[in-house]
């Protein structure tokens, strides 16, 4: 139970640190800014197509329009927790010159019984190293979803426990990126869907499916739509909790 699906999902690890052609497929590279992903599985996509991870559906979805994004890597990795980040991602982050850089972690804190205090100090970290090459208005975080309601979740912990868990992470980052003036995105409710229909869920029984990824984005765009100062943004619908952008 070290890492969450470290068996299933070793085939993700093929895919770090290489750029996705198709997830900038019709950008042109003029008002595209250079966009880096950082993570664990549900960044990279364990157990999904390279083109429905949700940073690849993201760019997508902000399209050609003035700001857009351009994804030139997905730095994530399946099973990594905020230390792993901290001392495997971050130090490629340079070399990629980003301009746009997203973050999801916490759900291998969990698994791996990370200490709560640990958590904070790497979260905040991240945060923190982040806003050293990046503005606030330059970074989106993303909350991370509940696998506990999947076939496969009570294989990894006691579900009440680790649901918990990932509650606790989720609130101690978006309370971190807050204090920041970094925009927080909570997807954790859509995970939730997964429970009663399987077409959220990837072939893994653990994993989210393209599906549910593109749920997430219709969420996320808005506010990095927002953050860019797309003329076409909107704001998140009042029913999506804590997507922020103080």
């Amino acid at each position: 139970m070290s890492r969450l699906l470290l068996g299933l999902a070793l085939v993700a690890l093929g895919g770090c640190s290489r750029i996705d052609p198709a997830a900038s497929r019709g950008l042109p590279d003029a008002g595209a800014l250079r966009y880096v992903a950082l993570g664990d599985s549900y960044t990279i996509g364990t157990s999904v197509a390279p083109g429905d991870r949700w940073p690849n559906l993201l760019v997508d979805r902000l399209g050609s329009g003035s700001p857009s994004l351009r994804l030139v890597d997905n730095l994530a990795v399946n099973g990594f927790t905020s230390a792993d980040v901290i001392e495997q991602e971050l130090p490629h982050l340079d070399e990629r010159r980003p301009e746009f850089v997203s973050l999801l972690v916490g759900v291998n804190d969990v698994v791996q019984g990370v200490p709560v205090a640990r958590f904070e100090a790497n979260a905040a970290a991240l945060l923190d190293a982040l806003l050293a090459r990046v503005p606030a208005d330059r970074i989106v975080v993303v909350s991370t979803p509940d696998y506990t309601v999947t076939p496969e979740g009570a294989s990894f912990g006691d579900p009440a426990i680790q649901s918990a868990g990932i509650v606790r992470n989720n609130a101690i980052l978006a309370a971190l990126a807050n204090a920041r003036g970094i925009a927080y995105v909570d997807v954790y409710d859509l995970s939730l869907r997964a429970a009663d229909d399987p077409s959220l869920m990837a072939d893994d029984g653990l994993h989210p499916s393209g599906a549910q990824y593109a749920m997430w984005v219709e969420r996320i765009a808005p506010v990095v739509a927002a953050l860019l100062g797309r003329p076409d943004a909107r704001t998140p619908d009042a029913t999506t909790p804590d997507a922020t952008l103080d």
